[in-house]
């Protein structure tokens, strides 16, 4: 009974992330509608477009900081919750704009509301697993990032813009009334000193019998180190070593082009001469996208983290080399069901390791003191480098064609490689002491 209410409480909890989800799909479906087919009463030109895709990238990377630093002060559970208004609100301004700059504040919103809980998100479902469902639960964020943008991408095949926006309006309103109930993590009302409480939620999701002496003793203990000041927590050895592989691994799930290729997947099936509709290739990609994510939740814990990331970054390289040849020499040899195979392999590759490990990773890394702040400077790093891609991929493949900025990527995903062969550690089925550890002897060797 426990591992079920274990699994229900973190889906709910990952919730956040559908919404998420929602938003990054929502710019490739209404892209047509809304720059020719007059669904507002303005027209974005392509800077302004580029604009609506990019500025919740750069909403999200705002919020990371603001947010880790509220979780370690109110709670996962308050912070999480507080988001939700305002989210709604930002689908308001989407739904209600009159000009574009409604429009672009909306989507800022929207995604500062949405990056806030990439940090939240996995630190809360990470923190209510026991140790042998860490990584399977850690991955449920990526899981509903993905099952949001397929809603999206379904959704918004069928729907007009309006309709399409309240249907993506509605999930932070559902999200608060489901969540409202659920505990708040007990390692955080053990930091506080609040053991009474920090025992009741360990019973709630372990069950009312189980035992959770030891359990509570471990969370009670990491919440008695004495208080120490924020820059010496930042500068231990071991919080640096483990922000440096955190903070790499966001770059390169990033800088691997994974939101060039979803925001502008209508583009890439468009420019590729696909035979089917795009539309209909985007819901392809989205499909693939969720039941690869689902392969890597049964794998994580029988492969491990490492040999996930190694997979997922030589698909990757992969692919974006076909895409980059595609682009390059093939584009007329009537082959556009290549660039088909090769997107949706990039996704494979993707999903199953680079898209649910950095934020799986980022929760493990961390003692309890440090993890809220170095994971949102992290989460910061990749929402950053996401807002750089999105803005920049449609300039350059204006400038200097889409051969060449798939040739950069595939060029950083040989990179992720060769990163995660030589410096990322093993964490699966290890406790916080022990990849702690772990990562100290690594850095005095």
């Amino acid at each position: 009974m426990g591992k079920a209410t274990q699994f229900i409480v973190g889906l709910i909890g990952a919730m956040g992330a559908f919404c998420l989800g929602a938003v990054i799909g929502w710019s490739g479906p209404v892209e047509t509608e809304v720059k020719y087919l007059g669904a507002y009463d303005f027209y974005p030109d392509t800077t302004e477009w580029g604009l609506v895709g990019s500025l919740m990238t750069l909403g999200a990377a705002f919020s990371c900081i603001p947010v880790g630093v509220l979780i370690g002060k109110i709670g996962r559970k308050t912070t999480m919750l507080s988001l939700l208004p305002p989210f709604f609100i930002g689908w308001l301004l989407i739904i209600l704009a009159v000009h574009i700059s409604m429009l672009l504040i909306g989507r800022f919103v929207v995604g500062f509301c949405g990056g806030g809980f990439c940090v939240a998100g996995p630190m809360y479902t990470t923190e209510i697993a026991e140790i042998q469902y860490r990584g399977i639960m850690g991955c449920f964020f990526q899981l509903l990032i993905v099952n949001g943008v397929l809603y999206a991408f379904i959704v918004g095949a069928f729907a007009n813009t309006l309709y399409f926006s309240i249907a993506c309006a509605i999930w932070p309103i559902i999200y608060f009334l489901m969540f409202m109930w659920m505990p708040e993590s007990p390692v955080y009302l053990a930091q506080k000193g609040k053991t009474e409480k920090a025992e009741k939620s360990l019973r709630f999701l372990r069950g009312k019998d189980a035992d959770v002496s030891g359990e509570l003793k471990d969370m009670s203990a990491e919440g008695q180190k004495e208080a120490t000041s924020t820059g010496k927590l930042l500068c231990r050895k071991v919080t640096l070593k483990g922000l440096f592989l955190s903070i790499f691994l966001m770059i390169f799930q990033q800088m691997t082009g994974i939101n060039a290729i979803i925001f502008y997947s209508t583009f890439i099936f468009q420019t590729a001469g696909s035979t089917l509709e795009p539309r209909f290739s985007t819901i392809i990609v989205g499909v693939v996208m969720v039941v690869s994510t689902v392969i890597s939740i049964v794998l994580i814990e029988r492969l491990g983290r490492k040999l996930l990331l190694l997979i997922s970054s030589a698909m990757m390289g992969v692919s974006t080399l076909i895409m980059a040849l595609y682009f390059g020499l093939l584009m007329t040899s009537g082959v556009g069901w290549l660039a088909l195979m090769a997107v949706c392999t990039f996704i494979i590759g993707f999903s199953m390791g680079f898209g649910p490990i950095p934020w799986v990773m980022m929760a493990e890394l961390f003692a309890e003191d440090v993890k809220a702040l170095a994971g949102s400077i992290a989460g910061t790093t990749n929402w950053l480098c996401a807002f750089i891609v999105t803005l920049l991929f449609p300039v350059l493949n204006l400038h200097i064609g889409a051969a060449a900025c798939f040739g950069i990527f595939c060029g950083f995903a040989v990179a992720a490689f060769l990163f995660v062969l030589f410096l990322i550690p093993e964490t699966r089925g290890k406790t916080l002491n022990e990849i702690q550890a772990k990562l100290g002897e690594k850095k005095e060797s």
